[in-house]
């Protein structure tokens, strides 16, 4: 190739390729339709904290969100519910002593036992016991529980129709778990105001819009009798009457019934933005939920992202990616465990995790606290 053909085509493809590469090559090249293409649909991802990256494994295990995904859609296919149970399972985790999978330790003094977090679903814990039974076999102490945790909740947004995203891994796991006070601290409840839900959250480095958007995950999931039946007697003026009514005839008033019903009863199985429709309409199930309503630091942002399901799925993406980065443990903090139910110097005490072992899993017992 001359020198005048190469600076002709540096400067009309300039932004694919450099002058120094064309002399090098000495190729033609006409277009970008061989760049690779971008991971993600959403440009303005949040920057990863120190030790945490976007593709982490890429080297070192290439097949570990491939792996995550295939197992995820196993199960959500069969059940897309199940959704619900692994996104909530990150948040009782990273709210409690950062997102570091402690809350996957299965210990009598562990955070399972914590008051909050007796009614997470057994079926989301064998569901990140699988995947990382998978992992260990084909890339054996490289993927941490936490991380496995994080995009086995990402996955599950992703196959319950939200948005597609990326974020970033590198997590390293607890050496320890935190005891029920620190649980109770942690985690808000359902019967928690406007102010203590942005004070929480505040605490955790996030934002009212934040707390709105990681709100919006009550799109699906299920809630206890017990976790809003302080609303209906007396009846919630914030409650419509007629949903109200419906709410009584499922969860009878002094009665010792406790089912579990859709949070969302329009689309209980779809990651939309249904939920801001429920809450202006007086049809959502905890006080927390409503409260987002009345207060006017959180009010317009429910109605923006009410207006606009994109907006909603948008800024869902950048919550959940900032809060899947609260207090992480990375690089020579922490470690990586074996099996993400027990702690390493146990695991030879362990029992292995078989797929079957989903198929029977059902909800837990029900508590006070919610049970999406």
């Amino acid at each position: 190739m001359s020198l005048r053909k190469a600076v002709y085509y540096h400067t009309t493809i300039r932004s694919c390729v450099p002058l120094w590469l064309v002399l090098l090559l000495a190729i033609p090249i006409a277009d970008c339709t061989h760049l690779p293409t971008p991971l993600t649909d959403s440009p303005d991802l949040p920057i990863p904290v120190t030790g945490l990256s976007y593709g982490f494994y890429r080297k070192s295990c290439p097949k570990a969100e491939h792996t995550v995904k295939k197992i995820m859609k196993f199960f959500l296919t069969a059940n897309v519910s199940q959704a619900a149970g692994v996104i909530r399972l990150l948040f009782h985790d990273c709210f409690v002593q950062g997102c570091d999978g402690s809350i996957l330790i299965n210990d009598p003094q562990g955070e399972q036992a914590g008051t909050p977090n007796q009614t997470l679903r057994p079926s989301a814990f064998a569901i990140i016991d699988q995947i990382k039974a998978e992992l260990e076999s084909i890339c054996p102490n490289t993927v941490s529980c936490a991380d496995v945790l994080a995009l086995a909740a990402r996955e599950a947004i992703r196959q319950a129709h939200g948005k597609r995203f990326e974020i970033p891994t590198g997590r390293r796991d607890s050496l320890n778990f935190a005891n029920n006070e620190t649980v109770l601290k942690n985690v808000p409840a359902p019967t928690f105001n406007s102010s203590q839900l942005l004070s929480s959250f505040s605490s955790k480095g996030l934002k009212a819009r934040d707390l709105v958007a990681l709100s919006g995950a009550h799109t699906v999931g299920l809630a206890h009798c017990s976790s809003f039946s302080d609303r209906l007697s007396p009846i919630d003026p914030m409650l419509n009457a007629e949903f109200a009514e419906s709410l009584i005839q499922t969860c009878p008033i002094h009665s010792s019934i406790n089912v579990a019903i859709n949070m969302d009863m329009l689309t209980p199985d779809k990651f939309d933005n249904k939920y801001f429709d429920n809450l202006v309409n007086g049809k959502v199930l905890f006080d927390s939920d409503a409260t987002l309503l009345s207060d006017s630091r959180t009010h317009p942002i429910v109605e923006d992202l009410r207006a606009k399901e994109h907006e909603f799925l948008s800024h869902f993406a950048i919550s959940f990616i900032k809060m899947s980065m609260v207090e992480v443990l990375t690089g020579s903090q922490g470690n990586i465990r074996k099996v993400c139910s027990v702690l390493n110097c146990n695991t030879s005490n362990s029992a292995s995790t078989t797929r079957d072992s989903y198929v029977a899993a059902d909800i837990d017992a029900p508590s006070s606290y919610a049970s999406m």
